[in-house]
């Protein structure tokens, strides 16, 4: 495993962030394909041993379930100092609105919840899961400042956002003495590519770290057109997100399945070496010991520029997804 730090922090991360989406009880969440508690630990014990010492996961994830398997199998096979966990707030809800509960004492709230699930005095990155039109900037900066100040967090980051979102917080931050973002959880693959018109290059401006979700495009990336899953067969977000494209996407996994057959290594592989020319953590989600092997054997994978430009070439334009619009109406879910 290879390690680097997440943008101007002192955070030491591997190159690779297992995505913890798909753990938590099936029963109790939004998903039917996630995984129980005995092979949660089982992945992440196999993580730990091949040196993945990042994990990402949320309290909405199947209804913390995902936060407290996560946060016990840490518990149980490493030390502390030896693990960066994130995890994630969403917007207030509306009965929070109605209630006059205000941005700073939501993320209170839900920042000692997650903290319960976890089993943790303090989290390493604390995200803000996706843009709240409903609530005042102002507050959600105070209130990630104050946890921040409170010792319960290290760093912020942020995820589901436009590049300028990202720009007004750090300079709202940066003019008034408070914590800025030090990392963006976007959407970016390589078949969903639209982070590099602005964000990308904000980022780089900025020594922002990019640490993006849906790597493998909810597997799209990592499987020989044909195969199906579970999740393929039963995530309509996922769906949404890739099939008004799949014809002109095909294409890209044909030559992530080319490519990969002549190199002799998997199309897992292929796909996250490219991402990692682009960024410095990408947040790929494991459901079985295997997965592992493959996304930690795609940080040794050098691929040539020629190899690059031809993954590259047939890209086309996708509908953003996971953002939200300006009249504060979602354009995708916000459990990513």
């Amino acid at each position: 495993m290879k390690y680097t730090y997440l943008g101007k922090s002192d955070l030491n991360v591997s190159r690779i962030c297992m995505g913890c989406m798909g753990f938590g009880n099936a029963a109790t969440g939004q998903h039917s394909w996630t995984i129980g508690e005995a092979e949660t630990r089982e992945i992440i014990k196999h993580g730990l041993d091949l040196g993945i010492n990042f994990y990402d996961t949320a309290i909405v994830y199947q209804n913390g379930t995902s936060e407290q398997y996560v946060g016990r199998a840490l518990m149980d096979f490493a030390k502390r100092d030896d693990y960066v966990i994130a995890t994630k707030f969403t917007p207030r809800t509306q009965d929070e609105i109605d209630n006059g509960v205000t941005g700073q004492q939501h993320i209170e709230n839900y920042l000692n919840k997650s903290l319960q699930n976890l089993g943790l005095d303090y989290v390493d990155l604390y995200i803000y899961h996706m843009w709240d039109y409903h609530t005042p900037m102002e507050e959600i900066m105070y209130g990630l400042h104050s946890a921040v100040k409170s010792g319960k967090v290290r760093y912020i980051g942020i995820s589901n956002c436009f590049a300028w979102q990202l720009a007004k917080a750090n300079y709202y931050a940066r003019v008034n003495g408070l914590t800025e973002f030090i990392s963006i959880q976007g959407h970016y693959n390589l078949i969903a590519r639209e982070e590099e018109r602005e964000m990308a290059p904000f980022c780089a401006s900025e020594g922002i770290a990019m640490t993006p979700y849906s790597a493998l495009a909810s597997g799209r990336l990592s499987r020989h057109p044909g195969e199906t899953s579970k999740r393929f067969q039963e995530d309509s977000y996922a769906r949404f997100k890739y099939d008004a494209t799949a014809e002109a996407d095909g294409k890209i996994i044909r030559r992530v399945d080319e490519l990969a057959e002549k190199r002799g290594v998997s199309m897992t592989e292929i796909s996250l070496a490219w991402l990692l020319t682009k960024v410095t953590s990408p947040v790929v989600g494991t459901t079985k010991l295997s997965h592992v092997d493959g996304v930690v054997k795609a940080v040794d994978l050098e691929l040539t520029p020629d190899e690059i430009n031809y993954l590259e070439e047939l890209y086309v334009p996708h509908a953003l997804a996971g953002v939200m619009a300006q009249n504060g109406k979602q354009k995708a879910g916000n459990v990513i």
